[in-house]
């Protein structure tokens, strides 16, 4: 058994102005980090949290176990730089990201899980589709205890709610695990903005009609989402599983469709945690202004124009005369009334 094709994809969706969606495409490392906060602080998050993937050049190392015991020790190093940054960065302040990581191991058959969140890792094998990671959410916890129908967990207003996320604590409760992989098995990992778009259903169906063409089954994946709504990031990554041994490992990551430009001005919403405190946005301005200062002179201005106040037009020249006989007749008429009453 050996790791075949990969690719990833990631698309900003059609509500949202930033994605802040992040993910790691280097095999045998497979990643996905929905990342949420105020301003900019998702997108900090997640990237922090996917950098942490990107410096480590992993290999399988030979066992279930200790696959899984290194990507809990790399998820929670992840965990340590996320509230690292948002406890010395004011405007990153409660950011936090989910994270779902796989893992292949060839050799041993088997593909190692780590996951906090609700971004989601599935396999499709012989025509099904399962759900292998759990939501760390709060639709999910009223789901299990019955207070919640599947029918009415798919319009819940609180449906992206988390309970668990990297970088909102010192430390992380990770769920990890190892799962048996075949031949002929496909593996994706998703964010919420795939999942809360359409059904596993539908996600079954495109991934078929791919035909093993990974690519378009990516693009048809993420086109679907933005005509169902594109609500928020959406991000996709894939990976398959092949009979023998190929050491050209064939790995693509996509380019956006360009149908999937966002056209909303929408503001961003939060994801999940509402600890994220409101930022005044002279901070922003004042950030703003530093940063252009930083990238070089500033152009020079040319002066305003000095705008003179309009002057009071004084009393034509020819009405002087006639005033001047008007109170000339006044003071007669008042010493003939004065003299007649004397």
């Amino acid at each position: 058994m050996s790791l075949g094709r990969s690719v990833g994809l990631t698309d900003t969706g059609r509500r949202r102005r930033r994605n802040e969606d992040s993910y790691v495409c280097e095999p045998p490392l497979f990643a996905i980090a929905d990342g949420m906060g105020g301003a900019q602080a998702g997108e900090v998050a997640s990237r922090l949290a996917a950098a942490v993937l990107n410096e480590k050049a992993l290999e399988p190392d030979g066992g279930g176990e200790l696959s899984e015991a290194r990507i809990a020790e790399l998820i929670q190093e992840a965990n340590r730089r996320v509230f690292q940054r948002s406890n010395e960065d004011a405007a990153a302040s409660g950011m936090g990201t989910t994270m779902t990581v796989a893992l292949v191991d060839g050799p041993g058959g088997t593909v190692a899980i780590g996951h906090v969140g609700d971004s989601r890792a599935y396999r499709v094998r012989d025509g099904e589709l399962e759900q292998l990671t759990e939501d760390h959410s709060l639709v999910n916890e009223l789901l299990k205890s019955g207070r919640l129908s599947p029918e009415e967990a798919l319009s819940h207003p609180q449906r992206s709610v988390i309970t668990r996320a990297i970088g909102t604590e010192p430390d992380v409760d990770v769920d990890t695990f190892t799962v048996d992989a075949r031949p002929g098995d496909l593996f994706l990992l998703c964010s919420d903005g795939l999942t809360d778009m359409i059904s596993d259903g539908e996600i079954l169906r495109l991934v078929e009609n791919g035909d093993g063409d990974l690519d378009a089954a990516a693009r048809q994946l993420v086109q679907a989402a933005n005509r169902s709504g594109g609500g928020d990031n959406i991000t996709v990554v894939a990976f398959e599983i092949e009979e023998g041994v190929d050491d050209a490992v064939r790995t693509k990551r996509l380019d956006a469709p360009a149908e999937a430009v966002s056209t909303s001005a929408d503001e961003d919403t939060l994801s999940g945690l509402e600890r994220i405190p409101a930022v005044d946005t002279a901070v922003f301005a004042a950030s703003d202004v530093r940063e252009h200062l930083d990238s070089g002179p500033a152009p020079e201005l040319e002066p305003a124009a000095t705008v003179e106040p309009p002057r009071r037009s004084s009393p034509p020249r020819r009405l002087l005369p006639l005033i001047l006989l008007v109170l000339f007749v006044a003071a007669i008429t008042v010493l003939v009334v004065w003299g007649l009453y004397r």
